[in-house]
């Protein structure tokens, strides 16, 4: 934590090295000249760090994981007050169309968005188009559908939060405030009813507009009671936990049009408007009035991201949880790696896949060193400049020399899809330090990315003087967030093994072994579950992608007892609806 002060602070000789390399930005694409004491790798650093500290000082606003919205289903079209009228029909019947419904809100859930940024704070549906004459009926408004990333879960606002927007009726009553009551009255009446031209106030004095007014009345009190109901006693609430996947029946006729899943109706258009034909009666057989739409449902919603990851990878600030991820991958997720705190700031998912023999993807991958990412993009680039790309297949390509006898994959991508057998999602979550249970740092942001994982993976950094310390910051904060949390640990990972003992010298690798073996009895000690489990431990070095494997299959263990169980509560529950 002192250091990142200290960079926030810098000194003043630091100021002034910083804003020369400000300065030398522009060498940062070619070699400085000889004379100059920086490299391009250290303005390359120096960048990426402004970047990062921008961000992290706006509180990673890049990435929405709760917001309140505001949600406006489409008003119905009105009715139409019209009277047919043709060649030799002077007084035709009455020919006002109805008004169209307008257009439901839906909510759909997606893979291909990881953040609430694109969800806006006000959603309107459309609005149905009005009825005519000639007994043309109005266009429904279209359903607008709003994509929301997997994960989320959506909750209406109850009735006396001061945040919830107000319905229709509140909106009117507060508009009609100060106003006499034969004021209230027009006002109320425009807004419900439409006149044949210079009818009006022929209409509001004849006893078939007046049964009508009383039967509409009676209809919207009805309408408003049940209304607060369903919002005091079934408020909505979603969790977004699938993605809607449409399969088109194989039986299906030729032709048969291809509908689109919608999603959950979160929001009903109201109904259009009924024109004049409605009101004929014995006593009235020309009504000179139609009904406007209606509006629709109004509803405030707070809508909050928790990812869903089978493993969610904790651990402090630049313990190396995205080079974990990015050698877990084969370097297919794209998380920021770099030599400094708070790297990663949005959540990172990424997908591990496994064949039969327990190989996964990123060990075929032949991309067994992960540096930090500037620098293999520049590494790349300088390899693409030399054309060594060209003639290499692309992950994608189909193999046609798969050997039929052979259980071992030896190509990521396409190829290694004819060994898979098993997948599961992990994580990189955005490090923690003490106190993030109060909101310091990143705070609730990020804890509730890693919520409902299945299974959380402990990453700490062996090279450093207290890896057992972290452990129990990293449980602590888990726990005071969320009580229970830190019962779904189910390993300890010491990264950046590489950096103890590298030099072979006997010293340094005793010490190694022995601080390792400390990290081991803390575990054992004090790290137990509250079932009596104990975390596994494991030594790995994700730079080098060694000891990965046993990484990889200790967490697919932990996926599939947690998928069993979870399998086991479906049928239960299922059992039991049936039953009811």
């Amino acid at each position: 934590m002192s250091s990142l002060l200290s960079l926030l602070r810098p000194s003043k000789t630091e100021a002034t090295s910083l804003s020369r390399l400000w300065v030398l930005r522009r060498w940062s694409s070619r070699k400085p000249p000889d004379n100059l004491p920086y490299t391009s790798e250290d303005l390359e650093t120096f960048r990426r760090r402004r970047k990062t500290d921008w961000k992290r000082r706006q509180g990673g606003q890049t990435f929405l994981d709760n917001v309140i919205v505001t949600v406006r289903a489409g008003k119905g079209g009105d009715g139409c007050a019209a009277f047919h009228r043709e060649k030799f029909k002077p007084f035709g019947p009455p020919s006002g169309g109805d008004g169209g419904r307008g257009g439901d809100v839906y909510l759909l859930p997606t893979s291909q968005l990881t953040t609430l940024s694109s969800v806006p704070k006000k959603i309107r549906g459309e609005n149905g188009t009005h009825g005519q004459g000639s007994w043309q009926n109005g266009r429904a408004g279209d359903p607008l559908v709003i994509k929301v990333p997997v994960g989320t879960v959506v909750r209406q606002l109850p009735w006396d939060d001061p945040r919830r927007a107000k319905d229709f009726w509140e909106a009117e009553e507060e508009s009609l405030q100060g106003l006499s009551p034969s004021e209230r009255r027009d006002k109320m009446r425009e807004r419900r009813w439409v006149h044949y031209p210079q009818y009006q106030e022929a209409n509001v004095e004849r006893d078939s507009f007046r049964d009508a007014e009383e039967a509409y009345y009676k209809a919207e009190r009805v309408r408003r009671y049940e209304s607060r109901r369903k919002a005091l006693e079934r408020p909505l609430y979603l969790d977004l936990d699938k993605e809607e996947i449409y399969e088109r029946p194989l039986n299906a006729p030729l032709g048969t049009r291809h509908q689109e899943p919608l999603g959950h109706l979160i929001a009903s258009g109201g109904a259009g408007g009924l024109g004049n034909p409605h009101f004929v009666s014995a006593e009235n057989r020309s009504p000179k009035f139609a009904t406007r739409g209606l509006e629709g449902e109004r509803l405030t919603l707070s809508l909050e991201l928790k990812l869903l990851a089978d493993i969610g990878l904790v651990g402090m600030p630049n313990a190396g949880k995205s080079t974990l991820l990015r050698a877990l991958t084969g370097g297919r997720a794209k998380s920021e790696v770099a030599g400094y705190a708070f790297t990663t700031l949005n959540p990172v998912i990424g997908i591990v896949r496994v064949a039969e023999n327990g190989v996964y993807e990123g060990a075929v991958s032949g991309h067994t060193i992960h540096d930090e990412t500037w620098k293999e993009e520049l590494e790349a680039q300088e390899r693409a400049e030399r054309g060594e790309y060209a003639s290499q297949p692309t992950r994608n390509q189909t193999v046609d020399d798969i050997s039929e006898t052979s259980a071992t994959p030896t190509r990521p991508g396409h190829h290694f899809d004819v060994y898979e057998t098993f997948r599961f999602t992990i994580a990189d979550n955005p490090g923690l330090i003490s106190r993030a249970s109060e909101n310091i740092g990143l705070g609730h942001a990020f804890l509730r990315s890693i919520e409902r994982s299945l299974a959380l993976v402990y990453v700490v950094d062996l090279s450093r003087d207290a890896p057992w310390d972290e452990l129990a910051v990293l449980r602590e904060e888990l726990e005071n967030y969320q009580e229970g949390m830190s019962s779904k640990a189910r390993l300890v990972i010491a990264n950046k093994a590489d950096l103890l003992g590298s030099d072979g010298d006997p010293t340094e690798v005793e010490k190694a072994k022995e601080k390792l073996r400390k990290l081991e009895e803390y575990v054992k000690t004090a790290m137990v579950l509250p079932d009596g489990r104990e975390l596994d431990v494991v030594a790995t070095s994700a730079k080098y992608s060694q000891n990965l494997m046993k990484v990889v299959s200790l967490m697919k263990g932990y996926v599939e007892q947690e998928r069993e169980i979870l399998d086991g509560k479906a049928e239960t529950n299922e059992a039991e609806e049936d039953d009811d």
